[in-house]
């Protein structure tokens, strides 16, 4: 069978337009037993005009997958497992393991009295609590203990582990991490802590209690660390911010009322490669459509509504979780009259910005709204 070569040929000045002949087929196999080939029969492939996501617009619905992931305890242990987390599996990614992006998430769920073993690895990590009581995660000797809604670090070569005390309840939460990207960089490394779990050598909560005050910084504390110290960060604080915030300011046109969650030392994002944040959706509010660079990650923290994403809605209720790849516009709403929503986030933000590859646009047509699809 003849090799096909020109399949990404395009008629534009400066755009590789070469058609295939004979002797170039011929050159083309030479190239190929040298392991080497022509750019131009690729480059329009590899440099498109704008970004290509092979990621989907994915709606997961809690209510379709907790009882799977709630099933998993009667199949898997945590020490069998390492951890038991049922992972979310883009259709377009599905070679990478990913959510969207080189993001990857899943829902890990723990019955009181369980723990996983403590680790280390070269992936940041977040999680983000959906459901039951008595949940902890201690990173490098620092215990958290975690509600509904609170979002935890556990950043790049740190030690971590997770649990439920015994007089808790299941709790499931969603774990995010950057493991396509680590993995892309061939930079990922694994490693079990030799006790299998580590000592508490901080008082329970103790970031929380150093760094969490607004606009304050411990004067005899310090840190040089490229992550946030905070590590927990909590709803109630999180929910009180957004409204005080809505009481003062319009927002967004794109976002309502969205606030980042960042390092109190440096005012950056939480972790290198990933960033989070928490919006509000004012009661009725319906966002315009805007699309930008980077993969995001949304789990409904509060309320229902639905969002637009790439011309196909998405209609949302708490707990579940959706993904907008990257340039894909994208716009929110909320479906109450009465009540606000909240969407929490998290994305490959600080490394789009920080690769200075960050770009945005507005949808101009249609008022600013995508027809649906």
């Amino acid at each position: 069978m003849v090799k096909v070569h020109d399949a990404f040929r395009e008629n534009v000045a400066g755009r590789a337009d070469v058609a295939d002949t004979p002797e170039l087929l011929s050159y083309y196999d030479e190239l190929e037993r040298l392991d080497t080939a022509a750019l131009w029969t690729v480059a329009n492939k590899i440099e498109p005009w704008q970004p290509q996501s092979a990621s989907v617009p994915v709606l997961w619905r809690y209510r379709d997958l907790r009882a799977h992931v709630l099933r998993s305890i009667d199949l898997v242990t945590p020490e069998k497992a390492g951890r038991r987390v049922i992972y979310l599996n883009n259709p377009g990614r599905r070679d990478a393991a990913a959510a969207v992006g080189w993001l990857y998430s899943g829902l890990q769920v723990m019955h009181p009295g369980e723990a996983a073993s403590a680790h280390a690895h070269s992936a940041s990590a977040l999680r983000f609590i959906m459901e039951g009581t008595g949940a902890y995660t201690v990173v490098d000797g620092h215990k958290m203990t975690l509600g509904a809604n609170d979002f935890v670090l556990t950043p790049n070569g740190t030690w971590h582990e997770h649990g439920v005390g015994a007089e808790g309840t299941t709790c499931i939460w969603q774990d995010g991490l950057d493991i396509p990207l680590i993995n892309a960089l061939e930079a990922g490394f694994y490693v079990v802590h030799p006790d299998l779990s580590q000592a508490v050598t901080h008082a329970v909560d103790d970031a929380t209690a150093s760094w969490g005050g607004v606009a304050l910084r411990p004067h005899d504390v310090a840190w040089s660390n490229n992550y946030s110290p905070l590590f927990k960060y909590e709803w109630g604080p999180t929910y009180e911010a957004l409204l005080r915030r809505s009481r003062v300011s319009g927002g967004s046109p794109f976002d309502g009322v969205l606030m980042h969650y960042v390092n109190p030392v440096t005012g950056g994002p939480v972790m290198p490669t990933i960033g989070a944040s928490m919006q509000l959706l004012r009661p009725g509010e319906h966002t315009k459509a805007h699309r930008h660079t980077g993969s995001f990650i949304y789990q409904v923290a509060k309320g229902s509504g639905f969002s637009v994403v790439n011309g196909q809605r998405f209609d949302w209720q708490e707990r579940d979780i959706f993904c907008v790849p990257s340039w894909m516009f994208h716009e929110h709403a909320n479906a109450s009259t009465t009540e606000d929503a909240c969407l929490f986030c998290f994305s490959d933000l600080p490394v789009m910005r920080s690769l200075g590859l960050y770009r945005e646009e507005a949808l101009a047509e249609n008022g600013g709204h995508q027809p649906v699809g």
